[in-house]
């Protein structure tokens, strides 16, 4: 993912998490927040220590991240902050796809 698609700064995730809305599920929470700056979308995740070692940790970033590099183009460009609960330790890549389209359609950013 190139680094303009990218949150990385805090200020950046608290400006989402902020003035954002929050749409969940037992597996994920996404923020997102409309950005007029940009005329594409922006992704931030987060996954807590307490959902495994470091490679366990950096496995669910990299799913999330072809998720939503495959769904890009039916994204609404926004910015999205996307956090990791505990089930999400357990699944494989087609289970957390599944449950990731669950949440994007509950928000109806998914054109």
């Amino acid at each position: 993912m190139k680094k303009r698609y990218r949150i990385k700064r805090e200020r950046d995730f608290q400006l989402v998490f902020k003035k954002g809305r929050s749409f969940a599920n037992r597996q994920f929470v996404v923020y997102l927040v409309d950005n007029p700056r940009t005329d594409h979308m922006r992704l931030g995740i987060s996954v807590s220590k307490r959902l495994g070692n470091a490679v366990k940790r950096n496995k669910i970033k990299r799913r999330v991240r072809v998720f939503f590099q495959k769904y890009q183009e039916a994204l609404v460009p926004r910015e999205y902050v996307v956090i990791a609960r505990k089930p999400v330790s357990e699944m494989d890549y087609h289970q957390m796809e599944k449950s990731l389209l669950h949440v994007l359609k509950i928000a109806r950013c998914i054109k």
